[in-house]
């Protein structure tokens, strides 16, 4: 689907040019002729970029920025400032409004579409996130709207790649004053300082003496651990064509020179604002991730994962000839434990048998909670007399010691009964090797609890 470019302008004859150059290029393009329109429209979601003008009776174009910017449920739509105006501190002022760009007419048409489609890219991307990142509310993780929306962007790690004395010794100290600095003047060392810096922001110089500074751009581009690092350009004058490569290869911003210094600043904290903002969407869809698949109270693995990965290994093993053994644990009397002591003690000798659990097991075995008090370790590669040796392992280490519960007030002394099975068959289904791990559980639990049974071949 084409992006939705929404032109936001009091004058109808603007509007008709920048729409024909706009679907000229395969964009689908919105009309607004004020900002209470234009603020409709984003409330609505229906738009991916906003190319608007300043001077608007009623509310001009800074207000509808910042009105925008201000509002979580918008304030992820690129913004781009389309005016006559063109000082510095115009420019200043709508960067500060929450402003992406800062175009000043007459723009060219190369320059629009480049910066169109560069926005657009972004925004995409972080569409995708955020429509990843929807369930995290559902489970309980915070969205990351409200502190993207009053994160200043300040206080960030900047590196700054430049190899001219004079252009690095001015900007550098403008640049310490609201962020972290290091200046890279060898060029050839600044992807692997940038990917061991873990910084908010590179910005690059285009015109370094030895050095083509749109490869290093490239480079950052295809390197993980830079992929997702925003580049601020710095370009001379008469630079445009390459400028516009920058762009298309992935440059998130960038600055003609002479560099006018409050510009710096607010377009640095624009990158880091946004870099920030990504990476708690990244964040949140990690931790959905991990939240889907693991058992909050004990940390280990949950049913659903165990399940799924069980059938993975039972494929693989079969493949390569190996064994593959699972071995059900339950908790003996842990009913006795709750009705005695309360659920917040049982919650204590889950948590602290889990841990018992991992430092048992080996770094190739998978321990999950299967529910309630029962769990599972799933050991690839592993035959029923290794598999038995594991289970006295795990066995010993719960008896061992008494369990600790009411916050180191009470020891109480915890024993496990386990079930071991083995695959027998290549076409046996996991299902069936849980069953049978499942009888022998049974048959410890008869047999007098605190021992491992297996199950019979």
């Amino acid at each position: 689907m084409s992006a939705r470019v929404l032109v936001v302008d009091d004058v109808p004859a603007n509007v008709r040019l920048l729409e024909a150059r706009l679907s000229a290029e395969y964009f689908d393009v919105m009309t607004a002729s004020n900002g209470a329109q234009a603020l409709e429209i984003c409330a609505r979601a229906e738009c991916d970029i906003i190319l608007l003008d300043v001077m608007m009776p009623d509310m001009d174009g800074f207000e509808v920025c910042r009105r925008l910017k201000s509002n979580p449920a918008t304030h992820f739509i690129p913004v781009v400032m389309v005016t006559a105006l063109d000082s510095p501190a115009d420019r200043v002022r709508g960067l500060e409004a929450g402003a992406d760009d800062f175009l000043t007419k007459p723009v060219s048409d190369v320059v629009l579409i480049a910066r169109v489609r560069s926005l657009t890219r972004l925004k995409m991307m972080t569409d995708e996130l955020r429509m990843r990142a929807l369930t995290s509310l559902e489970i309980g993780i915070q969205a990351p709207e409200s502190a993207a929306v009053s994160d200043t962007g300040k206080s960030g790690r900047v590196l700054l790649v430049d190899d001219r004395p004079s252009s690095y010794e001015r900007l550098a100290p403008v640049l310490s004053t609201e962020h972290a600095v290091d200046v890279e003047p060898d060029p050839t060392q600044a992807l692997f300082h940038a990917a061991e810096g873990n910084y908010d922001l590179m910005i690059v110089s285009l015109s370094l003496a030895d050095f083509d500074g749109l490869r290093l751009c490239s480079q950052a581009r295809s390197l993980e651990r830079t992929r997702q690092l925003p580049i601020l350009a710095l370009a001379d004058a008469d630079d445009n064509t390459r400028l516009l490569r920058g762009l298309e290869i992935g440059v998130n911003d960038y600055l003609m020179r002479p560099v006018d210094k409050n510009e710096l600043l607010a377009r640095a904290r624009t990158q880091i604002r946004r870099r920030r903002y990504t990476d708690h969407l990244r964040d949140n869809v990690q931790n959905s991730i991990e939240m889907a698949i693991t058992d909050a109270l004990t940390g280990l693995h949950n049913r659903r994962y165990m399940e799924s990965h069980l059938a993975t290994l039972a494929e693989q093993n079969v493949a390569r000839g190996k064994p593959l053994a699972v071995m059900i644990l339950d908790i003996d009397f842990f009913k006795a434990v709750n009705d005695t002591y309360g659920h917040d003690a049982g919650d204590d000798v889950l948590r602290e048998f889990a841990t018992r659990i991992r430092r048992s097991i080996r770094g190739i075995d998978l321990a999950c909670r299967y529910g309630g008090e029962e769990f599972v370790i799933v050991m690839p590669e592993t035959d029923l007399n290794v598999a038995g040796k594991v289970a006295e392992r795990v066995r010993r280490a719960i008896a061992a010691e008494p369990f600790t519960i009411e916050k180191g007030a009470r020891r109480i002394e915890v024993t496990i009964s386990i079930g071991l099975a083995t695959l027998e068959r290549k076409d046996e289904p996991v299902a069936d090797v849980l069953k049978r791990a499942d009888v022998a559980l049974y048959r410890a639990k008869h047999d007098g609890r605190n021992r491992v049974v297996a199950a019979a071949a």
